[in-house]
């Protein structure tokens, strides 16, 4: 769990003009973000652009990430959905030997209770070799972990190692980290309140912004884990701006936009997502180039 602390980057999957998956453009990112600071890798994530990948595509890119990373960083996969048995049948063709943990996000659009959440959860857990991240984000899911669903979880199933919170509720988030066994972490899953979340007791982030900017957001995550948090506030400052903006119309499209403008990744997504606007396109060369 020690070497799941610190920043997570949510890895992008980067296309080409026709849309197929730019191997060349996911290895170029994998060393930059490997590189410049960042922990450890999370794939198949949200930011993946997962719903839009087939059961191949998704095959064939954790491959090459585990080709490419070469056993530099842990790696999380996210493994996910709101049909538990087919979640579990996934589990199943894990390559356990190389994955670290998996990072399972709560069922979405059939909306279960607290109750089916944690018998949804309690399943995965005991048919899972790998550690589980739970991840709660309500506003992608249309359901919120509560606090004591969590806890619960926490304390029956000791492979349930941390959850990654990204409910944008402090108060919520800090009822977690009070109740949690001591053997449990708790992770930001929220770029901008990640500051703010690790000085009442978060672990670490899994972010969006660390696709682009690996060694500023490392280092502010890095003074903030060692209490340094006058030049963590100096980083946090200089990246808020960047952090919101790459949300503002939708993720992964900002962060892309970004990538692209840095030479590492071409600027495509697939339908339904679709770039950024010119005036947001603005907006972020104006902020990266005051960056330092």
């Amino acid at each position: 769990m020690n070497n799941l602390k610190g920043t997570g980057v949510a890895l992008v999957t980067p296309f080409k003009k026709d849309k197929s998956v730019d191997y060349k453009s996911l290895e170029k990112l994998i060393n930059f973000v490997s590189n410049n600071g960042v922990d450890y890798l999370v794939v198949m994530g949200t930011t993946a652009e997962n719903p839009t990948l087939s059961i191949d595509e998704k095959d064939k890119i954790i491959k090459f990430v585990i080709k490419i990373n070469n056993k530099k960083l842990p790696i999380v996969l996210g493994v996910g959905g709101y049909d538990t048995k087919a979640v579990i049948e996934k589990l199943k063709n894990i390559n356990n030997k190389d994955i670290s943990a998996i990072l399972s996000v709560a069922p979405y659009y059939n909306k279960p209770n607290q109750n089916g959440l944690f018998e949804h959860f309690s399943e995965i857990a005991k048919n899972s070799k790998l550690p589980i991240i739970l991840y709660n984000v309500p506003g992608r899911t249309g359901v919120n972990i509560l606090p004591n669903t969590v806890i619960k979880l926490a304390s029956k199933h000791k492979n349930i190692i941390s959850v990654k919170e990204a409910s944008g509720n402090i108060d919520q988030i800090m009822q977690i980290i009070k109740q949690k066994p001591s053997n449990f972490n708790v992770i930001s899953g929220d770029d901008s309140l990640t500051l703010a979340l690790i000085s009442v007791g978060v672990s670490g982030v899994i972010s969006v912004v660390a696709n682009a900017l690996p060694k500023k957001f490392s280092e502010m995550v890095n003074f903030a884990l060692n209490g340094n948090f006058d030049d963590a506030r100096k980083i946090h400052y200089k990246l808020l701006e960047f952090s919101n903006l790459i949300f503002a119309e939708g993720s992964p499209a900002g962060i892309k936009y970004s990538l692209n403008k840095l030479k590492i990744i071409e600027n495509y997504l697939r339908l339904p997502l679709v770039p950024i606007s010119k005036e947001l396109e603005n907006k972020i060369n104006t902020c990266l180039n005051g960056i330092k």
